[in-house]
């Protein structure tokens, strides 16, 4: 039942329980009326992103099912994330109470409060439902590309912050040896993808492909982080298979670099959708052409539609980057904003 479903969420927004943080939503108040959880709340500015995509979840299905009503108060939610931005770092940051930045010295890499388990580096990227919404607060797709290379490629400078010791995350960082890129912690794990929503897709399929290769791998430290309630293992199967999906809530998997020359999902009803890779290697990690069911396909991405209907995505891949396959505007995944 959506219309009670959206009820339900709204209760649970407008509320906070016994368990604070656990139930309900602590800060509310400042979160609707100023836009921002503030830091009287702990790990407030995580919160306060994670919540405006919790928002966009509960508007899509409002906006989706009809429902006026609620597509409006959500709707009004959705781009809070906007509020963290701070154009002088660029950076999201942290806001007390009277809306003055946390920290008088701001450092991207300081771990832990106002993140959970990682730094403003990292979380800026947190924006699943708007994409396209944050490459224009970054300056636009030129700078936000090479924003995201010097993210891989840059320094894994640290700084403890909010902890007593180095905590695990950090330490997988440091072992993964790819920048401030932290896959062991989940504000990042959608990171290599955003590449395809700035007209670069090649660039995310040579990112995926070195995740999977370089920090998975068949021993007891298969795993590079938390396994957090089968994240990186489904993180994982879903890039093997070449698909991920970056902002659940819409219909959309992302295209990457699938391991496999073929693949078969079997669905229950018994249809099958087929991902086939031709000339897949080590090597040949870029998506040359594809097409879907025989026509031929430009989109970074497919839809469930697409994988529950059966049928065979066929890509042709390459040790070279095809710079023009996916680049225009409609080959890109979904942003709130283009509405």
């Amino acid at each position: 039942d959506p219309e009670k479903t959206l009820e339900l969420y709204y209760h649970e927004i407008t509320n906070v329980g016994f368990w604070r943080g656990s139930n309900g939503r602590e800060g509310y108040e400042h979160y609707f009326e100023k836009g921002y959880i503030s830091s009287d709340v702990s790990e407030n500015a995580a919160k306060t992103m994670e919540y405006a995509y919790n928002d966009w979840c509960a508007y899509y299905l409002a906006k989706t099912t009809g429902n006026k009503k609620y597509e409006e108060i959500f709707g009004r939610l959705i781009y809070n994330y906007k509020n963290l931005w701070d154009s002088e770092t660029e950076h999201m940051r942290g806001r007390n109470p009277d809306g003055s930045w946390m920290f008088n010295e701001f450092n991207p890499y300081r771990w832990g409060n106002p993140f959970t388990e990682g730094n403003s580096t990292q979380y800026s990227w947190s924006v699943f439902h708007d994409v396209e919404g944050l490459i224009a607060l970054m300056g636009g797709e030129e700078k936000f590309i090479a924003r995201l290379d010097t993210f891989f490629t840059g320094t894994n400078e640290f700084d403890k912050g909010a902890y007593p010791e180095v905590i695990h995350e950090i330490k997988e960082m440091l072992a993964a040896g790819m920048g401030q890129y932290a896959h062991g912690n989940q504000p990042c794990q959608h990171v290599p993808f955003l590449y395809s929503y700035a007209g670069a897709p090649w660039k995310t399929q040579a990112r995926v492909r070195e995740v999977m290769t370089q920090l998975y791998n068949a021993s007891p430290q298969g795993y590079p982080g938390d396994e957090d309630q089968g994240g990186l293992s489904s993180w994982y199967v879903l890039n093997a298979l070449g698909i991920y999906s970056v902002c659940p809530g819409t219909d959309q998997y992302v295209l990457g670099s699938p391991l496999f020359e073929k693949a078969t999902i079997t669905l229950e009803d018994g249809k099958q959708f087929v991902i086939e890779a031709k000339n897949n290697s080590p090597e040949n990690v870029y998506i040359e052409s594809a097409s879907l069911n025989g026509e031929e396909f430009s989109k970074n991405w497919i839809t469930y539609a697409d994988i529950a209907n059966g049928g065979k995505l066929t890509l042709v891949m390459s040790d070279k980057p095809n710079k023009e396959r996916g680049t225009g505007q409609e080959d890109r995944p979904y942003s709130v904003s283009r509405e």
